[in-house]
């Protein structure tokens, strides 16, 4: 399914710009794409276009975001940490969070590989129409061995 989402995500620059379901279906098919990855990927999608239509809200500053015993046991120590991480860096704000988490979880199994949220994280600016921020692109795409540490 994560196959999937990167070439929608390196291919399509928004979603609005994806073809409906049956061309995008047959268009993934023909890129090698197999029928189940596939579905799978629409569907968590379609999540995502909910979650990205109910897209609002505040936090105040001073509030914290507390993971329930389900989360934290689905989204694991890593992903938390790096969600937290991306959030006091200011580049993911609650609300976009909360979308993060709830495509995390919409994932079967459990805990989310660490390279899959990264990818989850794309998939949410991505359905929103935002660009992240260079570093944030960076940290998200290049594997921590290979970065160059001036």
């Amino acid at each position: 399914m994560f196959d999937v989402l990167v070439y929608l995500y390196e291919n399509y620059w928004r979603p609005d710009a994806c073809p409906d379901h049956a061309q995008l279906t047959r268009k993934l098919s023909a890129m090698g794409f197999e029928s189940e990855e596939i579905e799978e990927a629409l569907t968590w999608l379609d999540g995502l276009a909910s979650a990205s239509e109910s897209y609002s809200g505040e936090q105040r500053a001073d509030s914290l975001r507390v993971y329930t015993p389900s989360e934290q046991e689905h989204l694991g120590e890593h992903c938390i940490g790096f969600i937290s991480f991306l959030e006091s860096a200011g580049v993911l704000p609650p609300p976009m969070r909360e979308m993060v988490v709830d495509r995390a979880t919409a994932i079967p199994g459990g805990p989310v590989d660490l390279e899959d949220l990264k990818i989850i994280v794309l998939m949410v600016f991505w359905s929103l129409g935002e660009e992240p921020d260079a570093l944030i692109l960076d940290e998200l795409f290049v594997e921590e061995a290979d970065r160059l540490i001036h």
